[in-house]
């Protein structure tokens, strides 16, 4: 496992390495395109100044700012036992440091992503429509593959990357809106100077121009290629996990296959953060691989599918070169020395509720997050209390009796 973190990390250092040199690149040619060859150095530490400024706040608080623009609510025990209880059970069978922080989010699509900048202030997050769609074992095999993301050090990576592609499309956004709102201004200052120098400084700016194009989606292709590589890899390790693929399997189709609107809150940056493309909707057709945040969920479930003799990174590994026809994402160093079996699905959590049953739970788990007070009278009514209901007791419609609103 050791070998396999050690493994992840010198990738991520590679792959931030490439992204720094495109950012800073994409700042020199834009200042030498808008300032002349004296102004490359300036445009440089421009590009460096915006870089640390989002680094450090993301390093910071990048996590909470991910929450917060999911529109992600932390929640307790009370609202979602099971889910406290099998994120408990991946915490402990990853050996991971401390419970990572549980959010819901308030959406129909299912879906679910992992951040933090440590395993010790790791989160997870998960949506209402994955509750309500989702088996016990269907629903551990999700929360083993974000656990997976938290034990492999996936989590500061996308957090770090993520702003730095972020910072890369910020000043490529800035220079072109620049650009086309002084286009008059530019064509005369540049028609003033002498011909000679004139059309070098055109030259450089159509350089520019050019950079800022092409920078953003070098970072876009270099942010997902990695992204898919660890997705692949943290299904590898859910499987590990669980000893049970079929979960994940199970959950990947029933995600794919959800009618659902794509997920309101995510963006092009966020996306490869979680478990599915959230822009992927039911009957669009395939993207490539160059584009896609993920690899195809089709072929993730068919490697899933195809462990058939063991749980463990070598058995996944042989599936993937099995089904993929390609060499394994799996680490060499990762692949010895461990047998891990897999166990049996519980055949009770197999039995599905109604949907309607379903839904009525996800609203009523949404109604705890925004703090709804819930009572029971005694003729069996439940009452759902919204948090801006101002009096201390209320009245059965049911049978009349009064009760006492618990806190108030």
């Amino acid at each position: 496992m050791w070998e396999l973190i050690r493994a992840n990390k010198r990738n991520s250092i590679l792959l931030m390495a490439v992204m720094a040199i495109v950012l800073l690149a994409l700042g020199l040619a834009i200042g030498a395109g808008v300032f002349g060859g004296e102004g490359a150095l300036f445009g440089l530490i421009i590009a460096t100044v915006v870089w640390l400024i989002m680094m450090i706040v993301s390093y910071a608080g990048g996590d909470q700012i991910f929450l917060a623009a999911s529109n992600a609510k932390p929640v307790t025990h009370d609202v979602h036992p099971q889910l406290f209880n099998i994120v408990e059970e991946m915490k402990i069978a990853a050996a991971l440091p401390a419970m990572p922080k549980i959010y819901i989010i308030n959406d129909p699509a299912p879906n679910a992503f992992a951040t933090g900048r440590k395993p010790e202030t790791a989160s997870v997050a998960v949506t209402a429509g994955l509750l309500a769609r989702l088996n016990r074992d269907e629903l551990q095999g999700v929360i083993a593959h974000e656990i997976s993301h938290i034990l492999h050090r996936d989590i500061l990576f996308v957090t770090l990357a993520g702003v730095m592609l972020g910072s890369i499309v910020l000043i490529s956004q800035v220079f072109l809106r620049g650009m086309f709102y002084s286009s008059m201004g530019s064509r005369r200052r540049y028609s003033s100077g002498g011909k000679g120098g004139g059309e070098a400084q055109i030259l450089m700016l159509v350089i520019a121009i050019i950079a800022a194009i092409a920078a953003p989606i070098m970072a876009y292709l270099l942010y997902f290629a990695l992204s898919r590589k660890r997705e692949y890899l943290a299904d590898a390790g859910a499987a590990r996990l669980t000893r049970y693929p079929e979960g994940l399997a199970s959950a990947l189709e029933k995600i794919a296959n959800d009618p659902s609107p794509q997920l309101q809150a995510a963006n092009k940056v966020t996306a490869p953060m979680y478990i599915a493309n959230p822009f992927k909707k039911k009957g669009q057709r395939k993207l490539s691989d160059l584009t896609s945040t993920h690899p195809p969920i089709s072929e993730r479930v068919r490697i899933l599918r195809n462990m058939t003799h063991g749980a463990a990174f070598k058995d996944y590994s042989n599936a993937f070169a099995a089904v993929t026809k390609s060499a394994s994402v799996v680490p060499v160093t990762a692949l010895a020395g461990e047998e891990i079996a897999l166990r049996d699905g519980d055949a009770k959590q197999e039995k599905q509720q109604h949907q309607r049953e379903q839904m009525r739970q996800v609203g009523d788990i949404m109604r705890k997050v925004n703090q709804f007070a819930f009572l029971t009278c005694s003729c069996a009514l439940k009452l759902k209390i919204p948090p801006n209901f101002k009096a201390d007791k209320v009245k059965c419609p049911r049978c009349g009796n009064i009760l006492d609103i618990p806190g108030r």
